[in-house]
């Protein structure tokens, strides 16, 4: 690149600033020094040229396809770049010939293949012979969790680095990169913050911005530049990272992270809807017996977005997350379910003990129907301490309360009948 040419002044119509600013040595990438220090993963593959096939994982813009050219300019391959998003069986079977010619004549490939993820299950069946055969080094990119969208067999073959989001620091550099650049200094913070840990996109950012004049103050950069959408994608990974970290965080009883995972959730375009199912689900599972009313209140916050819509029912359902994640806890009754239909797999077709069951016919009371049934609102204590497991069943314990919330005066109901049993 002409050192005399302004990083703001294009060598080409298509040559935006991103590109002519892309690293040419490992050295240069940012954010990344996990995996490409000296003695870190790649950086001693690339020390010894010896590249294995791999799958680059992480979020636009944090160098995937940088690494990989790079990667085989040091290891001296011919770098076959390929996206999935517009590539075919064709395209691949070209791929694969003019890298079987090249490797008769002692040369290497490294085939790059953006979006790998993107490819249906032949065609990445398609890469085994030629990864195992050496024809071809393959790296493949991916924003999606490879264990989720690749097969089984491909994964095998390949080893999975994860790159990191850039952070605060590898975005300042790359500000410091593009050369002056006009602003303030919380316009300079509110631009990294604007471009979500995207590198590519803090350059397109900056490229929008005027060469000259007075520094930008926030709100005049606002006005030129749009922020970046969260990354959320609701059918896959990342719907399932932040459900979980809800899910989580109500769990642990921390209401601020709570309101933080539902504004990403919905910031980022999910159902509030889905989220509502959720919050009953959590109910049922997580809080249970210790607050029976939180059943209710997630009840009650779903039917309230179905009947105001967004932006104001999604109060509802922030004030039925913040109830669950303040609420006191207990898994008892999921626990003890569980147990109890282990057993019931076990035993099979037990009959009901006689005493309990109804005797509506003459020949059903003559075989013990009913008989000797104690009525338990008409014993001394309420409580008739009859056995109501089936003959041949010893009785087993499947409810254990804790003693958190309304579980508390549960677990001491239990303990007071436990012991007047004892005495039947």
């Amino acid at each position: 690149m002409d050192e005399a040419l302004s990083l703001f002044e294009s060598e080409g119509p298509a040559r935006p600033l991103a590109d002519r600013l892309r690293p040419t040595t490992l050295g240069e990438v940012v954010g990344q020094a996990h995996l490409l220090a000296p003695d870190a993963p790649l950086g001693r593959m690339v020390a010894e040229k010896r590249l294995v096939s791999m799958i680059l994982w992480g979020p636009p813009g944090c160098g995937k396809t940088t690494i990989a050219r790079l990667l085989a300019e040091r290891s001296d391959l011919v770098f076959e770049p390929l996206s999935a998003t517009f590539s075919g069986v064709a395209d691949l079977r070209r791929v694969f010939q003019a890298a079987t010619k090249r490797r008769e004549l002692g040369r290497g490939t490294l085939l790059f293949v953006d979006e790998i993820h993107r490819f249906n299950r032949a065609q990445q069946d398609s890469f085994l012979p030629y990864v195992e055969d050496g024809t071809v080094v393959l790296v493949g990119a991916t924003t999606e969790n490879p264990s989720f969208e690749l097969n089984g067999a491909l994964l095998s073959r390949c080893q999975v680095f994860v790159l990191k989001r850039l952070n605060d620091d590898a975005l300042e550099t790359l500000v410091e990169r593009a050369g002056p650049v006009p602003l303030t200094s919380d316009a300079r913070q509110a631009l990294i913050a604007l471009s979500d840990g995207d590198g590519r996109y803090l350059l397109n950012m900056i490229e929008q911005l005027p060469t000259s004049g007075p520094p930008l103050d926030v709100a005049r950069l606002a006005e030129l530049v749009q922020k970046r959408a969260p990354l959320y994608d609701k059918k896959q990974e990342g719907h399932y990272n932040l459900i979980s970290a809800l899910h989580k965080s109500m769990r642990g009883s921390d209401p601020d992270a709570t309101l933080y995972w539902l504004a990403r959730m919905l910031e980022g375009g999910e159902d509030p809807l889905y989220v509502a199912r959720r919050l009953v689900r959590f109910a049922t599972e997580d809080v249970g017996m210790a607050d029976p009313q939180a059943v209710a209140q997630t009840l009650a916050a779903w039917d309230v977005y179905e009947r105001l819509g967004s932006p104001e029912g999604e109060l509802a359902i922030a004030q039925a997350a913040v109830y669950l994640a303040t609420a006191p806890k207990s898994v008892s009754v999921y626990r003890g379910f569980d147990e109890a239909r282990a057993a019931a797999r076990r035993t099979g077709s037990l009959m009901p003990p006689a005493h309990i069951l109804n005797a509506p016919t003459g020949l059903m009371r003559d075989l013990g129907y009913g008989e000797d049934y104690q009525y338990d609102p008409d014993t001394p204590d309420g409580f008739s301490g009859a056995n109501y497991f089936p003959d041949g069943m010893d009785r087993e314990t499947f409810y254990r309360p804790t003693t958190d919330g309304n579980e508390a005066g549960v677990s001491e109901r239990l303990a007071r009948w436990s012991a007047l049993r004892e005495d039947v």
